[in-house]
């Protein structure tokens, strides 16, 4: 449900949406949704110093409803090593 909520969130900014992809992981006691979009799109999702991902994780904070959840946005431009 989380992971649903954080896609259409992030559909909903970006300029790419079919490029949107959010994947759960489990960590310890608590699970990390990780978000991948569009190169292009990456300065949207986290915007101006930030604030568009902290709004977006101060969001999820809330539909989580005291639910430990962490929100990574990766990087898909930067190649792997």
């Amino acid at each position: 449900m989380l992971a649903d909520a954080l896609e259409h969130l992030v559909r909903g900014i970006v300029e790419h949406p079919d490029d949107v992809k959010v994947r759960v992981r489990t960590q310890r006691h608590r699970e990390t949704l990780e978000v991948r979009v569009h190169p292009e799109d990456l300065g949207r999702v986290i915007g101006r110093s930030g604030r568009t991902a902290k709004s977006i994780r101060t969001v999820m904070d809330a539909v989580a409803g005291g639910e430990q959840v962490r929100i990574d946005i990766i990087d898909t431009d930067k190649k792997r090593r």
